[in-house]
């Protein structure tokens, strides 16, 4: 009995120390995620109206762009697949590496080429053990995204898509990453950035009630969409990132406590298993110490 004893109060010691370690994670988390939800709320406007300028601009314009020109037969795609750094945030990458590979699934069926870039160390492991072929990889940011990189994510695609198909570019560009809704929500989307849907931009525009301006381009409207190219790529990707970031943090916060609550359910569980086998030890004891006592009284009671 006691034996077992000592076996209870170790893994009671060792599940309370694990306790410790997910609550610490748990409130960590939920410090991060009002951070990154605060810049998901600051940034998603300017992505937004800026989508929307491309997109009204565009539609003044005649210019065949990368921008906003649909290719008559494309033929390869750009894929950016957002994942995280870390784990401990339940199926917060699984489920968007699954959204990535339906993607890719969807856009080979269409007979066009994809060209895979993943930005967060766990799409990088996932790819890499399966022997997937990577074009392009980042890591080490995606706890706490800046627009720098940003920038240096869009570098690649934006050079990709103004390529032509015969020299390694692509005719669209696609992102997979983790939309942050709430507290509670998060789902992995797939987006298209280019070429820019005309007709979403403009149904955006109708709900807004907002009458697309007329422009005149100075020196000309191709320059102007060079100039915004890398702007719209660049603020879409950044808008991304911080969703996966909030949608991360809030995965960890959640798993974590989800942690914690089955470390309490545990320790109760395992304290009366304990406290039982105290009961038990004591009542042996009892029992051996009557026993001898009785054993006691009938030998005395005999040699007289």
């Amino acid at each position: 009995m006691g034996a077992q004893l000592r076996v209870y109060k170790r893994r009671i010691k060792s599940i309370s120390a694990t306790k410790k370690i997910t609550k610490a994670m748990e409130m960590i988390a939920a410090s991060r995620v009002v951070k990154a939800q605060r810049q998901v709320a600051a940034s998603t406007p300017y992505a937004s109206e800026l989508t929307r300028a491309v997109g009204a601009v565009a539609t003044g314009s005649t210019t065949k762009h990368p921008l906003t020109t649909e290719a008559e037969n494309p033929t390869r795609a750009a894929l950016l697949l957002i994942t995280s750094d870390r784990g401990l945030a339940g199926g917060y990458s699984a489920n968007v590496i699954k959204a990535a590979e339906q993607a890719t699934k969807a856009l080979t069926e269409q007979g066009k080429e994809v060209d895979t870039y993943i930005v967060g160390r766990k799409g990088v492991a996932y790819y890499g053990f399966r022997e997937y072929k990577v074009t392009e990889s980042w890591t080490g940011f995606t706890d706490n995204p800046t627009y720098a990189d940003a920038k240096k994510i869009a570098g690649p695609l934006i050079e990709a898509v103004q390529q032509d198909t015969a020299e390694g570019g692509v005719d669209e560009l696609h992102i997979v990453y983790t939309e942050f809704v709430s507290m509670l929500t998060q789902q992995p989307v797939d987006n298209r950035l280019l070429p820019l849907s005309m007709e979403k931009t403009a149904e955006e525009t109708a709900a807004k009630d907002v009458i697309a301006p007329l422009y005149e381009f100075e020196p000309s409207s191709e320059e102007v969409l060079d100039a915004l190219l890398p702007r719209y790529v660049e603020s879409r990707i950044y808008n991304a990132l911080l969703q996966a970031a909030a949608s991360k943090h809030a995965a960890t916060r959640r798993a974590m406590k989800s942690a914690t609550d089955n470390a309490e359910e545990l320790i109760k569980s395992l304290s009366r298993l304990a406290n039982a086998a105290r009961q038990a030890e004591i009542t042996q004891e009892i029992s051996e110490i009557v026993g001898g006592a009785s054993a006691l009284a009938d030998a005395s009671a005999g040699s007289d």
